[in-house]
């Protein structure tokens, strides 16, 4: 197939493609707390990732942005939800979440923050990135054969809706 074969028109709906992880060791599920000077969420919880990179695929890219955040390996990770995000224009963002588990070591801080390991029943007593307490419970409550959740954001008057479809 060609690249025009492709037929990629401006008029229709385009994403950002970004992954996010959530990565367990043990009981604890490691988040990351952004940077207090951090533009988008500062001092707020959530997992780990970022955009993938141009030549880059979905699971490279949850590779690199784990151990680029963490300073850790992210050992078996698994697709879990795919979530389009409306942010009412074009471009949107289409996220990839994938769970996995954190090689052995310690977490390193860097300049997007300080990596967490928290007890997921206590997520509702942290300061976390608002999609989180709806999209955490379902993943780490996903099994390993379970079929990929689907997702859609989308903002009513600055409230962000998340539904899920099957």
């Amino acid at each position: 197939m060609s690249v025009e074969d492709q037929k990629i028109s401006l008029d229709k709906y385009q994403i950002i493609p970004r992954v996010l992880v959530f990565a367990t060791r043990g009981e604890q599920l490691l988040l990351i707390k952004g940077a207090k000077d951090k533009k988008t969420w500062p001092n707020l919880f959530n997992g780990i990732g970022g955009h993938i990179e141009k030549g880059e695929n979905v699971l490279s890219a949850a590779y690199r942005e784990f151990k680029e955040e963490t300073g850790l390996d992210l050992l078996h990770p698994q697709l879990k939800m795919v979530v389009t995000i409306d942010i009412n224009k074009n471009p949107g963002i289409g996220m990839f979440v994938f769970s996995g588990e954190a090689g052995e070591g310690e977490a390193i801080p860097t300049n997007e923050g300080t990596p967490v390991w928290v007890n997921p029943k206590e997520l509702s007593k942290l300061p976390l990135v608002e999609d989180l307490l709806t999209i955490i419970p379902a993943i780490l409550e996903a099994g390993k054969h379970d079929p990929v959740l689907f997702a859609q954001y989308r903002y009513e008057s600055d409230q962000l809706v998340i539904e899920f479809h099957k």
